[in-house]
């Protein structure tokens, strides 16, 4: 009987069966790739190994010979070279960090956002007023045919011909001739020279500024003088300082003092109109508004309470480094605001609205202060103000 064979030819089958599937071959090509990369990057690395171990081998077997004969100029070379990374790149990291602190500090609102723009602004203008007051140098004038002290103490903004002659031993009606030469300081004003045992307060009482410890101040908030301790004040022998206002001790009886540094302030609690100022505290005033001092000090050996000058809400009340210590900064709503420094006591938080007069804090002498006594400064748009041209 004859037979049948179902299904493909035996040669066909075979055929087919043997061919690798799609998903096979693929895989084995990617096997291939990695393979060849493998050997590739042994074959590589292992040629670029062995020229870096010969390389080593001459570096290292001539020290290894000297036996750390390299290693103190290798230690100066690493030396010098961290040295000049740090003067190099150590500026501009420094800028690089107080560039992100300002902007962390830019989302501050309210009178203390103005109050960040006006540093700026201020540092404009006292440069100028540095400028014109000569940076604390003293200038050689040469007298001019028909000039005379009061001409020349005009033509520097000095109110007492006394400073001029009291720096060049001059008397008080001298005549100039001209072409004199005559040194002019910056202020009104004497020079003195430290001796042995002299401070501040005791210069202070010397030249008539005060007996109080707060009537140095004004050497102090002189910005061209220095000390050699800038919290105790101490000074050098030898060195030389300017006393703002200072009288020459034996013409005390014959110089007339201004006035304004004696004026006994009001009541600190008496009313005005709305939009201007009370006086915020009790005493008198030890120094007035300059160029380098814009505020009134108001002292009062007894302390007593700091009172608001005018209504609104406290945006600042604390420690402040810069030389206020304790501090509150108050914003009256209507582009002014008042600071009231050096105080022993706060007795406001930020936040607080207060009214005209109220409490909040009591002097003292916090901070880069010589005394007891109130640092008041009246700002308009984040400028400083005379406060003597708004106080009732």
């Amino acid at each position: 009987m004859p037979r049948f064979h179902l299904g493909f030819p035996k040669g066909e089958n075979t055929q087919r069966s043997s061919q690798p599937s799609l998903f096979a071959r693929f895989f084995g090509e990617v096997r291939s790739y990695f393979v060849f990369i493998y050997k590739y990057i042994r074959r590589r690395g292992y040629y670029w190994f062995s020229k870096f171990e010969s390389g080593k081998d001459v570096v290292v077997a001539p020290l290894y010979k000297q036996r750390g004969k390299y290693s103190r100029p290798l230690l100066h070379f690493g030396t010098i070279t961290l040295i000049f990374m740090v003067i190099t790149f150590g500026p501009l990291i420094l800028d690089q960090t107080r560039r992100q602190e300002e902007q962390s500090q830019a989302g501050s609102s309210g009178v203390l956002n103005q109050l960040q723009a006006y540093g700026e602004d201020l540092s404009t203008i006292q440069s100028e007023e540095v400028r014109a007051f000569r940076g604390g140098e003293i200038h050689i004038h040469r007298v001019q045919e028909g000039e005379t002290l009061s001409s020349i103490a005009k033509l520097y903004n000095l109110n007492r011909v006394e400073t001029i002659t009291w720096e060049n031993n001059l008397p008080k009606n001298a005549t100039l001739k001209p072409g004199q030469e005559l040194r002019i300081l910056p202020v009104d004003g004497i020079r003195h020279k430290v001796a042995r045992g002299e401070t501040i307060y005791t210069l202070a009482k010397k030249y008539d500024l005060g007996d109080d410890a707060v009537d140095a101040q004004k050497i102090v908030n002189y910005p061209f003088n220095e000390f050699k301790n800038s919290e105790t004040f101490e000074l050098a022998i030898g060195q030389t300082i300017l006393i703002p206002d200072g009288v020459k001790p034996e013409e005390r009886a014959t110089v007339s003092r201004v006035a304004f540094g004696r004026v006994m302030t009001p009541d600190a609690g008496s009313v005005s109109a709305v939009g201007s100022f009370i006086w915020p505290a009790s005493g008198r005033i030890t120094q007035g508004y300059s160029f380098y001092h814009k505020a009134f000090d108001i002292a009062n050996l007894g302390g007593g309470p700091i009172l608001a000058a005018d209504s609104g809400t406290v945006v600042a009340a604390g420690w402040d480094i810069s030389g206020y210590g304790n501090r509150v900064l108050v914003d009256h709503g209507n582009g002014f605001s008042t600071l009231y420094g050096h105080m022993s006591l706060l007795q406001v938080q930020v936040g607080q609205k207060v009214a005209r007069g109220n409490v909040i804090g009591q002097m003292g002498s916090t901070g880069r202060s010589t005394g007891v006594h109130l640092h008041f400064e009246v700002r308009r748009g984040g400028v400083l103000e005379n406060p003597g041209n708004f106080l009732r």
